[in-house]
């Protein structure tokens, strides 16, 4: 990012050009502070208001800014003439006034949006005026890398020479809304910020001034550039990290350090109270043993990564929920129950699975999604037919899908419970509940069993008989 206070001799400004928008004439101008540029345009009217606000409040000279011209102002000849001569007046007003650095000429020049100070005395203003609107609506705000960098850069800083003396500016007001923030989401992105040659990806930032967020969001930028996690780890209970291109769960985990090894962690990199962790849209391969700096996690999300195992999920003693959908599952270890004993709910939908067996001994299970799969097999089913807890089941988008009397197969394994289970986000029919109880009697006729009711199988046998 810019910074004039430090860069007030290498400033450049230039108006290399024109553009003309609905018969408005804009002039173009490059502002270069060391090595940051942006471009802002203005119209010749804009230059005047501001022009007389100098005059009036600075002392500027009356007649150094090009005059207006009413006829023939959109001869090209003459555009050029006013282009050149409004570039000698930036320039001469900047080198007047850049110690002082009134904020009509800041705002002018969009240093609101670009300069580290500027950009933080801009937030200040909005936080003074709304501050406290904002938190009685949500206690949620969206910041970007670039503000997020100004305030850590601004941190580093004793109070400024062109720090302003009005109340409504002073940075306080921004560490204040911070601190009373308890749902944070940082949006980045990999393209330059607005017309500047800034990359808000490639912008380092610290959060310690969240005192109280225990929401965050991380999207669109890389973790590895957060330096100081302040005390995030002992308040946040949600944490999302998505499209971040992130490998392994070991480069959030202990994302403040170097050398990210998971040997080389200590209670100051454990997560204290995450219980929903969302690392969807991702790179992820495995999970790595990094998980246990998560310990109290209820609720993983991990869709549309490379997974292609369930790994050291072992580490995590209150996990009930698990997302893996969009993964490379082709299958599933025997010992699935080993691994996920207590499980409640399953998403493994959009994968390649063609195979039900592995969920066989999950006896806390309450949902389960292998839709979009590759389960061609209406036998797959009896593998989960069994399980005493189970009540939501998808299939939807496999080839199983497509045979005739799909529903009333699926739900068939079930016996007994055919009635409590929602098959593809729909209850059954008391037809499909009919149909199910006739096929279960013919089966137990065909095994020679003798079939015993109870009042547990009403829901099953409770067609009415027609009157003749």
């Amino acid at each position: 990012m810019a910074c004039l206070l430090l860069n007030q001799e290498n400033v450049h400004l230039k108006i290399p050009s024109v553009d003309t928008v609905d018969g408005v004439t804009y002039y173009c101008i490059e502002v270069a502070i060391a090595s940051i540029k942006w471009t802002v345009k203005h119209r010749y009217s804009t230059f005047a208001a501001l022009h007389d606000s100098f005059v009036s409040k600075y002392c500027v000279e009356k007649d150094i800014l090009p005059p207006k011209k009413l006829i023939g102002n959109k001869c090209e000849v003459f555009v050029e003439k006013r282009r050149q001569s409004l570039e000698i007046y930036l320039n001469a007003v900047y080198n007047y006034l850049k110690k002082a650095m009134p904020r009509e000429l800041a705002l002018f020049l969009d240093l609101h949006e670009y300069d580290i100070y500027f950009l933080v005395q801009s937030m200040a203003l909005e936080f003074f005026v709304t501050g406290d609107t904002l938190l009685q609506a949500s206690t949620s705000y969206k910041f970007n890398p670039v503000q997020l960098y100004a305030i850590s850069e601004r941190l580093k800083q004793p109070c400024p020479l062109l720090e302003v003396v009005d109340k409504e500016y002073a940075f306080s007001h921004v560490l204040d809304f911070n601190s009373r923030l308890t749902s944070l989401t940082i949006e980045g992105s990999s393209e330059p910020y607005k017309t500047s040659n800034i990359y808000p990806s490639a912008l380092s930032i610290e959060l310690s001034t969240f005192k109280n967020v225990q929401h965050l969001t991380i999207d669109r930028y890389p973790v590895d550039k957060i330096y100081n996690m302040g005390n995030l780890r002992d308040t946040a209970s949600t944490l999302k990290v998505t499209n971040t291109k992130l490998r392994n769960i070991v480069e959030l985990a202990m994302c403040e350090e170097v050398h990210k090894n998971i040997e080389n962690a200590n209670d100051s990199h454990v997560w204290m109270k995450v219980t929903h962790l969302d690392l969807s849209d991702n790179r992820i391969e495995v999970i790595d043993e990094a998980i246990k700096l998560l310990p109290q996690i209820e609720c993983l999300t991990l869709n549309n990564n490379h997974l292609s195992e369930i790994s050291n999920v072992t580490l995590l003693p209150r996990l009930s929920q698990l997302y893996l959908a969009s993964n490379n599952f082709t299958h599933l270890p025997d010992d699935l129950h080993t691994r996920l004993g207590y499980i409640v709910y399953i998403d493994l939908s959009q994968n390649k699975l063609t195979s039900l067996a592995s969920f066989s001994k999950l006896y806390s299970l309450e949902g389960l999604d292998v839709s979009c799969n590759r389960i061609e097999k209406i036998e797959e089913v009896k593998h989960i037919g069994h399980l005493p807890c189970l009540e939501n089941l998808r299939l939807t988008g496999n080839p199983v899908s497509t045979i005739v009397d799909y529903r009333v197969k699926v739900l068939e394994p079930f016996g007994k419970r055919a009635a409590d289970i929602c098959l593809d986000n729909e209850k059954p029919n008391q037809k499909e509940l009919d149909t199910v109880s006739v096929h279960q009697a013919l089966r137990i006729a065909r095994e020679g069993k003798s079939p015993s009711f109870t009042a547990s199988d009403a829901p099953l046998f409770s067609a009415e008989v027609p009157s003749i």
